[in-house]
């Protein structure tokens, strides 16, 4: 049996003290910061920077993309991974190879991907090779709005792998027996994985959402490898606008920008969490 000491508070004092010191004052900081002028005085304006952060058409133009784009990554991952676990679930033992094999992208370097990506996807690389070899004329895939599909691509070869990972383990921790009785009784494998496989992994199925999702806000690495700090229209994201606001040190809008993009990520996995919540208690209902 465990039991409760008051001595684990001092084993969690100084990682409390760091969270509390580089995250929770900076992140609270940052609000009054946002509700400044940025003079010298640091004059209240109240919301004026965020009604004005609003109209900024880059600002609506990287929110837009970030969002199209992260609604685009993070289920395409979700399903995929959860497809690829549930081929290797029943590979097992024969599929370790697979299983050690689908990290490795995951623990690549991003230059060393960002290196393959760019001559893959050059006019005359191989995609346009094997794209001509389909009767196709070749695509210039590193500009306009073509340049979305190597930076989906990238980022979910690259984040695939954990997401397997996740749901593998989840897969396997269900009883098989379950299995076992709803193939006596004539179910087959579309009935077993929305019957059985399904509501048995809904918490992990929530968390590779999540966890997925936040990766593909931060999809301004690969967008910034490829297309540079100012790309192309189609793929400029909210960490783009952000980041060349830092450059030519206008702190409010980017505290601003960050705050108002804050908001709808809270609200968003409110609104998960919630639906999360009440499949949950309709399947134990």
């Amino acid at each position: 049996m465990f039991t409760r000491k008051k001595s684990v508070w001092l084993f969690l004092l100084p990682g409390g003290l760091g969270l509390m010191l580089f995250y929770i004052v900076p992140f609270l900081g940052g609000i009054w910061y946002s509700l400044t002028d940025g003079s010298y005085r640091n004059a209240f304006v109240g919301l004026a920077n965020y009604v004005a952060i609003w109209k900024n058409p880059m600002f609506l133009l990287g929110l837009k993309n970030t969002m199209q784009l992260s609604l685009v990554c993070a289920p395409l991952v979700w399903v995929l991974s959860f497809a690829i676990a549930s081929l290797l679930n029943r590979l097992r033992p024969r599929g370790a190879f697979f299983r050690n094999s689908v990290l490795l992208p995951y623990l690549m370097p991003s230059s060393a991907m960002l290196l393959i990506w760019l001559v893959a996807f050059d006019y005359g690389g191989v995609v346009n090779r094997l794209w001509t070899a389909l009767g196709l004329q070749r695509v210039i895939w590193l500009q306009g709005v073509q340049l979305r599909f190597p930076i989906i691509l990238m980022f979910v070869w690259k984040n695939l792998g954990f997401a397997v990972i996740i749901f593998l383990a989840a897969l396997q921790a269900i009883p098989e027996p379950l299995y076992d009785y709803a193939k006596l009784e004539g179910a087959g494998f579309w009935r077993q994985t929305f019957g059985i496989t399904l509501p048995m992994i809904v918490p992990t199925a929530f968390l590779v959402i999540i966890l997925e999702w936040i990766n593909a806000f931060k999809i301004f690495k690969e967008v910034y490898f490829i297309g540079g700090a100012y790309p192309d229209e189609a793929v400029y994201t909210l960490q783009n606008y952000m980041n060349n606001m830092y450059g030519k040190l206008n702190y409010q809008n980017v505290t601003t920008a960050a705050y108002s993009f804050a908001l709808i990520v809270f609200a968003l996995f409110g609104a998960l969490f919630l639906t999360q919540r009440r499949l949950l208690k309709r399947l134990s209902g």
